[in-house]
């Protein structure tokens, strides 16, 4: 038999990041939560949570926290057929649905999807955010039950839906354009000014580059982990970067935002991937989400 004050005492550390946390939303000692998480790991002969400012799960742990979720999930269906089987004593337990996304997504079309689910739902969710190609990992491990990616591959043991694609345009401020690409964008000149680089899984700029000039390129780069500071950058002429197209539409056809080279968009395919356990649960997600990638990507 599964112990299942133990896995909530397990869900709950990953959840609020420490155990002193934990304690007081399962409304216990901390030393209760400590030692149910113990007895459990000792039971399994496995880690489940890296203990840290916060704590983490391990991707065994991971596993048992999206059991976790569906339980929850199953428990709310239940008790909204079979209302007396709740303890009237007890406040009504929220669950908190675990998702992946990228930054740009999120910044450009996801979040009206989730906020629209959000107000005609009893769940929580939690965004982890990682570049598109990355996304996918979340959902392998057990970190996530869906996950907004660019892995057109079905994962084994989802659903997966096509979404449509999001346009970047590769992007600098006139000023930078006159510095650094006055006699053109060649490989000589990109190898001289600088990108903006989201972080170290960010290939944008590289994909572009291959795909405009039909080579790799080595080229100086600032870092810059936003969305958002992408954009104010490029307009600052800090460097030259690819903005999502429904970011930077306008600030292009105000000419504050210019394309290294015309009409060479990179268009990046995306897909919505969901637990099949939680599919049939969260089709109301699933449907936001669907619905809002097709009034806002390219189809």
């Amino acid at each position: 038999m599964l112990d299942y004050p133990a896995l909530h005492a397990v869900a709950t550390v990953v959840q609020t990041g420490s155990f002193e946390k934990a304690a007081a939303a399962l409304n216990v000692t901390p030393s209760a939560v400590s030692q149910r998480v113990k007895q459990l790991e000792e039971r399994l002969g496995v880690v489940l949570i890296i203990r840290g400012n916060p704590c983490t799960a391990t991707e065994k742990g991971a596993w048992l926290c999206r059991h976790i979720e569906n339980v929850g999930m199953l428990e709310g269906e239940l008790m909204e057929h079979l209302p007396s089987l709740a303890d009237p004593d007890k406040p009504r337990e929220q669950v908190t649905l675990h998702i992946a996304t990228s930054a740009d997504s999120l910044g450009t079309w996801f979040l009206p999807a989730i906020s629209n689910f959000s107000k005609r739902s009893r769940y929580l969710l939690n965004v982890a955010i990682d570049d598109e190609e990355h996304t996918a990992e979340w959902l392998q491990r057990g970190r996530v039950l869906a996950a907004v990616t660019s892995l057109e591959k079905p994962i084994s043991g989802c659903r997966r839906t096509s979404l449509g694609a999001l346009r970047y345009h590769a992007t600098a401020s006139p000023e930078f354009m006159a510095k650094y690409f006055a006699d053109g964008v060649t490989a000589e000149a990109i190898a001289r000014a600088p990108a903006l680089t989201f972080n170290q899984k960010d290939r944008l700029q590289s994909r572009w580059i291959r795909q405009a000039l039909g080579q790799d390129l080595t080229y100086p780069t600032h870092w810059l982990p936003s969305t958002q500071s992408f954009l104010e950058a490029s307009l600052s002429g800090m460097g030259w970067c690819m903005n999502p197209a429904l970011l930077a539409v306008e600030h292009l056809a105000s000419g504050r935002l210019v394309e290294l080279i015309p009409q060479t968009p990179l268009d990046v395919p995306l897909f919505w991937q969901i637990n099949r356990l939680a599919a049939d649960r969260l089709v109301d997600l699933t449907h936001e989400v669907v619905a809002t990638a097709k009034s806002r990507l390219l189809g």
